[in-house]
């Protein structure tokens, strides 16, 4: 009884399995997929200036020691510490009494010496008359002659002491050589000064233009020099170069790379870039650190694609493109400097053909594709990389 109970389970399974297969006999073809519906954009060149960011110091363009050219003591300080000074300002006050004397001595001495040279002169004078008629001896007229010449080295050597002695007064004023800003004074009311001392009584800064020197890899070099040729600057003005603050923000002020002053650390193997930067406002001063941003390198027609565009297989770059037929091809490209999600692209694409931006995931090499615009979200502003 069970074996045929189970018999007729099996029959009716099998029926409804035949049925099913009949069933799935009579379906209808299913309807061809939609082409992909993908967004595209034109490769176009536009000129690209690449620069980076590189920390820097500020130092003078010059800085003046000032020294006592006399001995003596320091009267008075003629200057407020930390402010702007010019050519020939007065500075400090030695005391000149004793400068005085010695100039006022030196004074009497060249007059009794023009005396002597006047009485020399005129005895000579006399003696050359009585010579000539034979009065006196050729002796005694050379021995004249030979006092009058002493006399007047004596003269000249008296007006050299008193020229000597009279810049001995004007050196206990003690001037600014330069213009600039002063630091604070070395030295104080009452002390003993020489011209033989080791360290200066201030020092003055010139900054109305300062030095930022910043240093980068010495491969850098010839991108450089690149620059230089493709922005057509002569080496005298230089590269632009923007100085920046810890925020980020430029300063206003103007600066250029001066190529004279580029050398290579033998130790760390850097390049030593020299920048000389206008500062008429003086707003950077000596010691600072800032950030410069030094071109790296440009490119007049540099082909840019959004980071996304680029498809990686085993590693290598490759770029979904569109030909006239709407037909999708995988093109390997070789990409150059990543910079605010762009790729400048090397090799591999050409101006004005066609790339895919957005929709990649159905496609395949010579599926036909439905295009339309790309619209980024930000445009492509990006000059610099850090």
């Amino acid at each position: 009884m069970k074996i045929k109970r189970l018999c007729r389970h099996s029959g009716l399974f099998a029926l409804a399995v035949l049925i099913l297969l009949a069933g799935c006999g009579q379906a209808e073809p299913e309807e061809a997929l939609p082409s992909p519906l993908v967004s595209v954009m034109t490769v176009t060149p536009s000129r690209l200036e690449l620069s980076e960011v590189l920390p820097g110091r500020v130092a003078a363009v010059r800085i003046a020691e000032i020294r006592p050219q006399v001995s003596g003591i320091v009267q008075r300080r003629l200057f407020e510490q930390g402010t702007e000074v010019r050519a020939g300002q007065p500075l400090f006050q030695i005391n000149p009494a004793p400068f005085k004397a010695e100039a006022d001595a030196t004074g009497a001495a060249l007059q009794r010496a023009e005396v002597a040279l006047a009485r020399a002169q005129l005895q000579t004078r006399r003696l050359q008359s009585l010579v000539e008629v034979g009065a006196v001896s050729h002796q005694v007229y050379d021995d004249a002659v030979s006092l009058r010449d002493q006399a007047a080295a004596d003269v000249a050597q008296a007006r050299a002491t008193l020229k000597r002695r009279q810049l001995d007064l004007k050196f206990a004023t003690v001037e600014a050589p330069i213009s600039g800003r002063i630091e604070q004074a070395l030295v104080s009311e009452g002390a003993l000064v020489g011209s033989g001392d080791s360290s200066p009584m201030a020092r003055i800064h010139q900054i109305d233009q300062v030095y930022v020197d910043v240093r980068r890899p010495a491969s850098s070099l010839e991108s450089l020099r690149q620059a230089l040729t493709t922005q057509q600057a002569s080496a005298d003005e230089g590269l632009p170069v923007a100085i920046l603050r810890s925020d980020g923000e430029a300063y206003d002020v103007t600066g250029r790379i001066l190529f004279s002053g580029i050398n290579v650390d033998a130790g760390t193997g850097d390049v030593l870039l020299r920048v000389l930067v206008d500062n008429p406002q003086r707003l950077l001063l000596p010691g600072m650190f800032v950030r410069a941003r030094v071109p790296r390198t440009s490119y007049a027609e540099a082909l840019m694609v959004p980071q996304q565009a680029v498809v990686r297989n085993d590693g290598e770059p490759q770029i979904w493109t569109i030909d006239a037929q709407n037909r999708a091809k995988l093109t390997p490209v070789k990409l150059g400097e990543l910079l605010n999600r762009h790729y400048r692209i090397q090799s591999g694409l050409a101006a004005g053909q066609t790339i895919v931006i957005e929709g990649m995931a159905r496609l395949s090499n010579g599926i036909e594709v439905q295009a339309h615009e790309w619209q980024a979200l930000e445009p492509t502003t990006a000059a610099s990389t850090h």
